[in-house]
């Protein structure tokens, strides 16, 4: 099977690791890391952006080909979201919105409820809507009705590197959506990356497990390579498992 784009909006990645900026022990790490992984598009905070700093600006280490993903962070409604994803535009960070709206402080598990209503208000103003969401099948065809270019299902909570531990969920949305799924939050490991790729998904967001690696340059590589990988075993088709073993030679024609 041959290898086609990614296409979110009116862009085509051919890439599929989408990173982030937050949690690098220095901003002078970001662009050595897009380098390393190829990575195509990387969220940012509006509230990390300073436009009239004459010092540094985390934008000046985003290189001009790589796509801005504004995200929310910090919103607890709707309204706030739609509000930041507003600014963000009129600031020229672009069309693109990471939609992340979290009520809840202990597990910053995200507002699917509101987060919806911020998907409608701002594809209709010609956003293109990326909503990071607890994986809902339900939901998720009613963020695709209300214009969402993708869905966004969490792995595990945001920092906490354990994984697919909603791997069940994130496979319903993967069988039955009609826009990407990108898995985002909690892939720890590149070989976590693999699995979600392996399971069919569009792409994975890596934030943490990268900037918080001891060398995120050489994170952000493995990543790349995890991500390809597993992108190439779904195009494969594997044959499946058996639940008795099955020979790789045939169990005839043994000399005399």
């Amino acid at each position: 099977m041959v290898e086609q784009g990614l296409k979110i909006g009116n862009k085509t990645f051919t890439n599929r690791l989408f990173t982030g900026t937050g949690k690098f022990s220095t901003n002078a790490q970001i662009p050595e890391m897009l380098e390393a992984s190829g990575s195509q598009m990387i969220t940012v905070a509006l509230r990390r952006i300073d436009f009239g700093s004459k010092t540094e600006n985390i934008l000046d280490f985003i290189p001009d080909n790589v796509i801005l993903l504004p995200n929310t962070s910090g919103a607890r409604t709707a309204e706030e979201a739609v509000r930041v994803a507003r600014i963000a535009r009129e600031a020229g960070c672009g069309e693109f919105v990471k939609i992340e709206v979290i009520t809840d402080s202990k597990y910053l598990m995200p507002d699917n409820y509101e987060t919806l209503k911020a998907t409608e208000l701002l594809a209709k103003e010609g956003f293109v809507v990326l909503p990071y969401v607890l994986p809902d099948l339900p939901l998720a065809k009613r963020l695709e009705s209300a214009g969402a270019a993708a869905v966004m299902p969490l792995g595990a909570p945001i920092g906490t590197n354990r994984g697919l531990e909603t791997k069940p969920l994130i496979a319903m949305l993967i069988e039955n959506c009609t826009v990407p799924v990108v898995v985002d939050a909690g892939i720890g490991m590149p070989s976590q990356a693999a699995a979600a790729m392996e399971m069919g998904a569009d792409a994975v967001l890596v934030n943490t497990a990268i900037a918080t690696a001891n060398d995120p340059k050489t994170m952000g590589n493995a990543f790349d390579l995890a991500v390809r990988a597993g992108r190439a075993a779904y195009l494969a088709e594997a044959s499946g498992t058996s639940t008795t073993a099955r020979a790789s030679s045939p169990l005839t024609g043994f000399l005399n």
